[in-house]
């Protein structure tokens, strides 16, 4: 679903992601780590299509970034950290606006729009003003917005930021529910990039973690904790850069 290859994000002289690779399948939920800075928001925006690469390239479900843009993005569902609602107007309408921008066709929207209310959980709001409506979900709201149209790629910043511990609860259980769809829901390949460890640990089975731009580990949880190390102390080993030179953490992923 997402292969990213040789990445690379320079601002002059100043190297924000360098050489970074990867491939994500189908159905994998994988948490995108990094200390603050370490690139991981200027990749996603590679992925989606809002910043190109200075070097690199990515295919999103089969379609490069570059030779076909318009599919690349239109395969891609991406929750920015800070939602882009609009607060005046009702869940309803703004999720029926976001699916005309998308071009879902108008005799799949209204059921595209009610799909997407359902699986959010917001049947109970959907006619409230987003202004209106608690933190939680709003983010539901911005989560809804994203997987609008079905795309087989969902790529979500900080999902959970500010939330309450309930709030948390239901947004992990929303994502998880994702990548396991019941009957006749799409599956969705889902990139969580966060800074709750705890997060990553209930939701995802695979870490990619980046640190000075560059790519430092790309394993399974369960491999890379079968030591008793905690993923605390992986990710604090792993971004300091007198010790990641040190470790073994690359997995096949």
């Amino acid at each position: 679903m997402i292969e990213a290859r040789g990445l690379s994000k320079r601002y002059g002289d100043v190297v924000a992601v360098d050489d970074v690779s990867f491939s994500i399948g189908k159905g994998e939920v994988v948490g995108f780590l990094g200390p603050n800075g370490a690139g991981k928001t200027t990749t996603m925006r590679m992925l989606t299509g809002f910043l190109p690469p200075t070097e690199g390239t990515a295919v999103i479900a089969g379609h490069d970034i570059f030779e076909q843009a318009i599919d690349a993005r239109r395969s891609v569902g991406y929750l920015p950290e800070t939602p882009p609602l609009y607060p005046e107007m009702t869940c309803r309408s703004y999720l029926t606006y976001v699916a005309k921008i998308k071009d879902v066709p108008r005799a799949r929207r209204h059921g595209a729009v009610d799909q997407a209310i359902e699986r959010c959980g917001l049947e109970d709001v959907h006619r409230r003003v987003i202004s209106t409506l608690s933190k939680g979900f709003r983010q539901r709201v911005g989560i809804a917005q994203a997987i609008l149209g079905d795309p087989p790629v969902l790529i979500l910043d900080e999902p959970t930021v500010g939330l309450d511990p309930l709030q948390i609860r239901e947004i992990r259980s929303l994502i998880a529910g994702l990548a396991a769809p019941g009957k006749g829901e799409s599956q969705q390949t889902v990139v969580l990039s966060t800074h709750i460890l705890a997060e990553v640990e209930a939701i995802c089975r695979r870490v990619i973690l980046i640190s000075d731009g560059r790519k430092q580990v790309d394993a399974p949880i369960t491999e890379l904790t079968s030591g008793g190390r905690s993923l605390e102390e992986i990710f604090t080993q792993a971004t300091l850069r007198d010790a990641s030179a040190d470790l073994d953490l690359e997995g096949d992923g």
